[in-house]
């Protein structure tokens, strides 16, 4: 837990059964997580930007950011994201289904904090879920960032 708050995790994905695992995985957490979710590349910059409809959305501390995504590709919310100088400092933990060496190569060259390939197996996807919420939320120090 950051200062005594809760961690906003921003999870930026397609797939509603990837989601519930997450929600699943997450809620047996120790922690005060509040996990919000967009479907959408495009929602996804509306909503760090807080625009619309996310205009009283809280700043993620953390993004889970699919690369696969409508609207918007995840690759480009990523480049947009680090580009932002209001936005750079926001971790972005990509996890995703694709283990091309050049999505890697990409993500990391556009600002990637971490790159995670999803397993198929429900077992091995809810550890990955745990190590990813025991490192970034609790072994990581998080930026502060204004609320």
């Amino acid at each position: 837990m950051r200062d005594g708050r809760e961690i906003t995790v921003l999870m930026v994905e397609d797939d509603p059964g990837d989601v519930e695992l997450t929600r699943v995985s997450l809620e047996d957490a120790k922690l005060r997580l509040d996990l919000r979710v967009v479907d959408n590349g495009e929602d996804a910059i509306d909503y760090v930007r807080k625009r619309g409809q996310y205009a009283d959305a809280p700043t993620p501390d953390v993004i889970l950011l699919d690369l696969n995504l409508p609207r918007k590709d995840g690759r480009e919310v990523l480049a947009e994201l680090k580009q932002d100088p209001c936005l750079k400092g926001i971790p972005v933990v990509v996890l995703t289904t694709s283990d091309a060496a050049s999505d890697i190569t990409k993500a990391y060259a556009s600002g990637a904090n971490c790159y995670v390939t999803k397993p198929m197996d429900l077992d091995q996807f809810d550890k990955v879920v745990h190590w990813i919420q025991d490192f970034w939320f609790t072994i990581v120090k998080l930026p502060p960032h204004a609320t």
